[in-house]
């Protein structure tokens, strides 16, 4: 009986232990990879000019990081994400422009594209020179594994451009909706829901709004005629801020909760920005 006690106890450990030398050939272990290595098309400046908005202003190329696992080479898909940041920043700077690209090696950006991404993105002043850096980041599907380029610094120069929206001609603008004291009665008293202009293009108001309500901002108080809008209400974190547009489909989302709100709307940009007081 004892005999075939040990018998089985030295079977079952045999079994243990080929089950735990499977699992370990089964383990897949990354093994590590190679940096991106980023090459641009020009190696100063970054020619911008509104005469050349639809050409190319830089090329920017980087090499396959080629991933190692002991499994051998990589099969997934690598995501590409390309930073472009103002100099010094050390691409932490919240306005920092980045793009995504799946699998491919390069990225084109037009002359328009480019001085976009300058002006309304990273917010600097046209016709003054600006020192920038830009950088690839390589990451497999699962995010898991992330591996940046050295640094690309080039300058650029933004050259003005016509607002992204269109300010009211008139120079005064209004707030009108559920979230206010005025509610959808339109005209809306003033001067309590009249924006205060700060430059041809900026505007702002400081002003009580009622939690989980909408508004509108009309270029003519007492006209339905024309509004500004925003394209889709559902969108995460709007109503705290982002783009807008003139006569679009929905409503502002107001805030969550009760109280004073700080709203700024910048018609360069196109965007908005509700700050709690």
């Amino acid at each position: 009986m004892k005999s075939i006690f040990n018998r089985l106890f030295l079977i079952a450990t045999g079994l243990a232990l080929f089950a735990a030398c499977k699992k370990d050939e089964a383990r897949v272990n990354f093994l590590g990879g190679t940096p991106p290595v980023l090459t641009a098309s020009v190696t100063d400046s970054v020619p911008l000019s509104f005469a050349n908005a639809a050409k190319t202003a830089i090329v920017l190329s980087w090499t396959n990081p080629n991933y190692q696992f002991n499994t051998g080479v990589s099969s997934m898909d690598v995501t590409y994400l390309v930073e472009i940041d103002t100099a010094g920043a050390n691409f932490t700077n919240p306005n920092r422009k980045t793009i995504s690209v799946s699998k491919d090696l390069s990225l084109s950006i037009s002359v328009g594209d480019f001085n976009d991404y300058l002006l309304n993105q990273l917010v600097l002043a046209p016709g003054v020179v600006h020192n920038l850096e830009i950088r690839v980041s390589s990451m497999l599907t699962n995010n898991t594994v992330s591996m940046s380029s050295g640094v690309i610094k080039l300058n650029a120069t933004p050259y003005a451009i016509p607002p992204k929206v269109p300010p009211p001609s008139s120079g005064n603008l209004f707030l009108v909706g559920s979230a206010t004291s005025g509610g959808w009665n339109n005209p809306v008293p003033v001067p309590n829901q009249e924006f205060t202009q700060l430059s041809p293009t900026t505007y702002t108001i400081t002003i009580t709004l009622s939690g989980g309500q909408e508004y509108l901002f009309l270029p003519v108080n007492g006209s339905w005629s024309h509004k500004y809008a925003v394209k889709d209400k559902t969108v995460s974190g709007l109503s705290a801020g982002g783009d807008f547009g003139y006569d679009l489909s929905d409503n502002f989302p107001g805030p969550v909760a009760n109280g004073t709100y700080k709203i700024d709307v910048d018609f360069q940009r196109g965007k908005f920005t509700v700050t709690k007081q």
